[in-house]
Order: structure tokens, then C-alpha cells, then sequence
């Protein structure tokens, strides 16, 4: 099954998830849910859920193969693993591994999924690099507090805007660096029927940092530079469905769990999705240059 990574723009149809349920702060997690257990599920079309319950691992369907974002934690392995077989596909169609950034949290387990699948695995410039390293990169706002976790030895490149392919499926990459300088957020189309809708993997919009990391460093404008274009970018974006690696920061579990069959509305589906998500992302880093400038030492 053909594999290649070729440069292309999907053209995405508009819409997203509800404003209300993009209120919470995606800095607090609830961490005891990161290694539970969760139920693999459709999320539509092609498209089906199969992380823990904490942390988020997309898998995208096709005839001629899938596509995995994510693999969460190095010890959730088996678990992702398992729930992908649950929705009765294979480890060895698996032809794609992607990342929306190089913490274990969401790379920890991708090394082990790439040698039982055997497939290859993508990232940004930055995020390949990253990964490569197991985390240990001195670039990232969390190094030095942000655990390892085990190497990929060959990760590919994928360009900002660039789509990668697998058979019949196209994933395109948006840099959106802020969280981690290699952050990507990842668009694709699932449908359903004659219905098809735009599908948004947002990266994490959390200011975490090392003591000293400072985002509005005069030494390093690009920082605050980038963090905003990334939050321009995904406002900008068509998400009929967004998803984020920390699916709490959204709700994603909840709202997905009240869905109903036969209901006309589904609680995943808000046109305004990604512009919330990424307002209230430009909220907290208005508050966190704020607290910043407080913080500095007086001249």
C-alpha cells in the first residue's frame, strides 16, 4: 500500500464544537486520566477515537490503509494498540504515524506503535527533530521539566501546509509552534454519505514552561511572533469537528458521550470550533505576558 508525502492544499468545507464547552483552562488536566482506559469510538466517517481518556490518538480509515495521530504516553502503547484492533482494523495497516508535538504525552508511545505496525512515522521540522531526540530538545519552553521518553530513530519532515498521503486519505500540516517550537495542527474530510465535513486536530495551546522561560523575551521576539500567527492560523481554519491532544481542554469525551442516535444535532459539530479554541487560547497568553512583565526585575 502506497505511502508517499506530497505537497498539496486540501480545500476544506467550513464549520466546528460549541463555545460554551471551550471555557476550561487547557492548563489543568486531570492527569490520573491520562494512562485509563477508553473506549475506541467513531467520531464520524472515517474518522474513530482511540486514546485513553485523558489524552487523545485519532485514527483516520481508508481502504488502502490508516493514518495514527498521537500515541499518548510509552506505556499506553499496548492500549492504543488494542483499541485499534477493537474497531477490527489491523496494526500492520497502519501506514502513517503523526504527532502534533514531541512531549511523551502525546510521542511517549509512538516509537513502540511504529515497531509493531512497522509503519513510518511524520512530523514538522521541529517535531521530527524532537522526537528523534526522545524530547530532549533545548528549544522546547518545557525542557529540562518535560519527561523523556524513547527515541524514533528516523522521523520524516513534513512541510508547513504540506499534505501527506496514504491511498485515498490526505492529511495537511499547519505549523502552529507556541506550545512546543515543532507543534502542528493537522486538517483533514471524513464523510458521511454525501456529507462530508472539515476535521481539525488542534495542537495544544498551553503556556507551560521551565522556570525562566519567558515568551515575551526581547532576546527571542520570534517566540510571542509565532505563538500568535498559530493562533491566527487556527482560528482561520474550517473545523466542522475539532479535536485537541488533551480532549478535556475541550470537553471532547463528555460531549461526545451525549450524543444521541437519530438526533439531528451531534454535540461534537460547532462552526465555531477553532475560533473559540483559539480565542480563548489568545486569552491566556495575554495573561501570561502580563504576568511576565509583573514578574520581571526592575531596571
Amino acid at each position: 500500500m502506497n505511502v508517499r508525502i506530497a505537497l498539496g492544499i486540501i480545500t476544506l468545507s467550513a464549520c466546528c464544537i460549541t463555545h460554551a464547552a471551550l471555557k476550561t483552562k487547557p492548563e489543568v488536566f486531570d492527569k490520573t486520566a491520562w494512562e485509563q482506559p477508553q473506549k475506541s469510538f467513531r467520531i464520524y466517517g472515517n474518522t474513530y477515537y482511540v486514546g485513553s481518556k485523558g489524552l487523545s490518538a485519532i485514527l483516520i480509515a481508508s481502504p488502502d490503509g490508516e493514518i495514527l495521530i498521537d500515541g499518548t504516553l510509552a506505556k499506553n502503547a499496548p492500549m492504543i494498540e488494542a483499541n485499534i484492533r477493537a474497531l477490527g482494523f489491523k496494526l500492520k495497516d497502519i501506514k502513517l504515524i503523526l504527532n502534533s508535538h514531541a512531549h511523551s504525552d502525546h510521542a511517549g508511545g509512538i516509537a513502540a506503535i511504529a515497531r509493531d505496525s512497522g509503519a513510518p512515522v511524520a512530523a514538522s521540522v521541529k517535531g521530527a527533530k524532537a522526537i528523534m531526540l526522545g524530547g530532549d530538545d533545548p528549544d522546547d519552553p518545557q525542557h529540562g521539566d518535560a519527561p523523556l521518553y524513547p527515541k524514533v530513530d528516523s522521523v520524516r519532515s513534513v512541510a508547513d501546509n504540506e499534505t501527506v498521503h496514504v491511498g485515498s486519505l490526505a492529511v495537511q500540516a499547519h505549523y502552529t509552534p507556541g506550545h512546543t517550537p515543532g507543534s502542528t495542527t493537522w486538517t483533514w474530510t471524513s464523510c458521511e454519505g454525501k456529507r462530508c465535513l472539515s476535521m481539525v486536530y488542534a495542537d495544544s495551546l498551553s503556556l507551560l514552561s521551565a522556570d525562566g522561560y519567558r515568551y515575551n523575551d526581547p532576546a527571542h521576539p520570534e517566540r510571542l511572533d509565532a505563538f500568535r500567527q498559530a493562533l491566527k492560523t487556527i482560528a482561520a481554519l474550517p473545523c466542522d469537528i475539532l479535536m485537541v491532544p488533551h480532549q478535556d481542554a475541550i470537553d471532547f469525551l463528555t460531549r461526545a458521550m451525549r450524543r444521541r442516535p437519530g438526533e439531528k444535532t451531534d454535540p461534537l459539530i460547532d462552526p465555531q470550533a477553532c475560533k473559540a479554541y483559539a480565542a480563548t487560547g489568545q486569552d491566556n497568553l495575554e495573561k501570561r505576558i502580563a504576568k511576565e512583565a509583573a514578574e520581571a526585575p526592575a531596571h
